[in-house]
């Protein structure tokens, strides 16, 4: 079984729960022409145990010109309590508090208040122009994502930039790997999966270039690096010298058909002994061309009778 094809193993789930805290509860979006104010409430909670506090965004929309709102999304993350410019004592003590959390993409102001390490209030997100525009000139156009709807709604992802501290730096380091198209969505994930062009490069240079980010993240997700992915092949390599799964062997089984093998599909022919004089035999009593078929073939399973 090739790495790609074990790393799709995994589907779409282990993304679809990583990703849990970006839920959508989401509406309207506003385009570049209408610049949206973007406010709503969050909540909190302090981790029992580490320096992190879990905070949680549920942003509405309210446009300058029309004055509609209406809930447009949620976003949650465990930030350190410096990255808010708060303190585990000040939160435990609980009271009023103001924090701020600035980024590249905009600015996300909140007051409220803390007691018995849980807090609430409301925020206002004030966007950067420059963080759009310089984006958009590098491929990303955050507008015409965030007015892309699925099932209905839509999404501010530079609210959610802001809120993951996505940077054009990180967008030119991705960039340089060269792995060719990537979206708003892809930046999110790199942030929050650590991915970089050296990871990207190193696990392209592995014999693996069709990765793509998915891939990546499912690799970050099961601890899979290079190294590994070295290791793997030479415990490969060991397997099939093991099994005696030559070149010579296995150019004859292609001649018969079987293209493709995996290293596990080819040392189960050799272990069952199914070399190319059986496969033709196979074939002439007409028995579909796959292993497992022609496994059971020679054992005698599912009704065939064993040559």
């Amino acid at each position: 079984m090739s790495m790609k094809t074990w790393m799709h193993l995994a589907c779409s789930l282990v993304i679809g729960v990583s990703l849990a805290f970006m839920t959508s509860l989401r509406s309207s979006v506003a385009t570049a022409q209408n610049m949206p104010i973007s406010t709503g409430e969050w909540t909190a909670s302090v981790e029992k145990q580490g320096s992190g506090i879990n905070l949680t965004f549920g942003q509405t929309s309210e446009t300058e010109r029309t004055g509609e709102r209406g809930n447009r999304h949620q976003f949650g993350q465990t930030y350190e309590f410096a990255e808010l410019g708060l303190t585990r004592e000040q939160v435990m003590k609980g009271g009023p508090v103001a924090f701020t959390l600035a980024r590249e993409a905009g600015t996300i102001s909140c007051e409220g208040s803390f007691q018995n390490g849980k807090g609430s209030g409301t925020f206002r997100f004030t966007r950067n122009p420059g963080f759009i525009a310089a984006m958009k000139s590098k491929g990303f156009d955050f507008e015409a994502e965030s007015a892309r709807k699925h099932y209905g709604l839509s999404e501010d992802k530079v609210f959610t930039a802001a809120a993951l501290n996505v940077t054009t730096a990180l967008a030119d380091d991705l960039l340089s790997a060269g792995f060719g198209k990537l979206t708003a969505d892809d930046l999110f994930k790199a942030t929050i999966f650590k991915i970089d062009s050296a990871f990207m490069r190193e696990m392209k240079a592995t014999g693996y270039p069709n990765m793509d980010m998915e891939d990546l993240v499912k690799a970050r997700i099961f601890k899979i690096d290079a190294e590994f992915v070295r290791q793997a092949t030479q415990m490969n390599l060991v397997k099939m010298r093991i099994f005696k799964v030559t070149p010579e062997f296995l150019a004859e089984v292609r001649n018969e058909g079987l293209k493709d093998l995996s290293v596990e599909d080819s040392v189960k022919l050799r272990i069952f002994n199914i070399d190319a004089e059986f496969i033709r035999k196979a074939k002439a009593e007409g028995v579909p061309l796959n292993v497992e078929r022609l496994v059971q073939r020679r054992i005698g399973v599912g009704g065939q009778r064993a040559i």
